[in-house]
């Protein structure tokens, strides 16, 4: 019997990140996490949170810079940092391999996202693809969401396709004890009986509710951080704005 169907029921979504931050996790690369990364982060800053957001690795820079796209969003430097910016479109480790004169490890970039989350009010750190990504020294992705300790916002795509992804991603975070806020369906637009379905499916195979986001203006500064702001209830972000 699936764990997910077991008499116990799936457990439940926490519907609310920590005082100290979360991780935006995703099913795979591509899904939206640097949107909701940074409307996340702007929305903690209008509301009088000093909130950071941080990408342990950016690969395919410069033509990828996810932290350059939060601090534009949110309208300042202070708004996000990256720690590592590698040129190869691949996942960190292979890219540092395939770089020259790059070394990549997984002590520093833990150690840098830690002292961040440590050093900041509050701190929305992005992932890099999916959870089993390669990272750095044979660590992957998800050894550093369970590492560094925040519950985990998991973001998806809406349509055909993702309630494999979406309830595997779940299971894994859970495995290593990792809370999990809920799930973001990005770029809703229900256009689909798959994207009408998903969203009930998910929630009854995960325990973690669900929050279509439809497709935002990436340009605007307003749409992303209102778009994220109106489709995610108050009680996501409820611990970090009011103390």
């Amino acid at each position: 019997m699936s764990e997910t169907t077991a008499d116990s029921g799936p457990e439940s979504g926490t519907g609310h990140i920590a005082e100290d931050g979360v991780f935006v996790v995703g099913t795979d690369t591509g899904v939206g996490k640097t949107v909701v990364t940074a409307g996340l982060t702007g929305r903690l800053r209008e509301r009088g949170t000093d909130a950071v957001a941080v990408k342990p690795c950016q690969t395919g820079y410069p033509t990828d810079d996810d932290a350059a796209f939060v601090q534009s969003v949110c309208g300042t430097a202070d708004a996000a940092v990256c720690l590592q910016r590698l040129s190869p479109p691949l996942a960190p480790e292979v890219a540092a391999k395939e770089s020259d004169d790059v070394t990549l490890s997984y002590e520093s970039i833990q150690d840098g996202v830690t002292d961040i989350v440590a050093t900041s009010e509050t701190t929305v750190v992005e992932g890099i693809g999916g959870l089993r990504v390669p990272l750095a020294d044979g660590r992957e992705v998800i050894d550093l969401v369970a590492d560094v300790g925040l519950p985990a916002l998991v973001v998806a795509r809406s349509g055909l396709g993702t309630l494999n992804h979406t309830a595997l991603t779940v299971q894994a975070l859970r495995r290593r004890g990792v809370p999990v806020v809920g799930v973001v369906l990005n770029e809703y637009e229900g256009a689909t009986t798959a994207e009408r379905t998903n969203p009930p499916v998910i929630e009854r195979m995960t325990g973690c509710s669900v929050w279509p986001v439809p497709p935002l203006d990436s340009e605007s500064s307003n749409s992303v951080i209102d778009g994220v702001s109106t489709n995610l209830p108050q009680s996501v972000l409820q611990p970090a704005i009011e103390r």
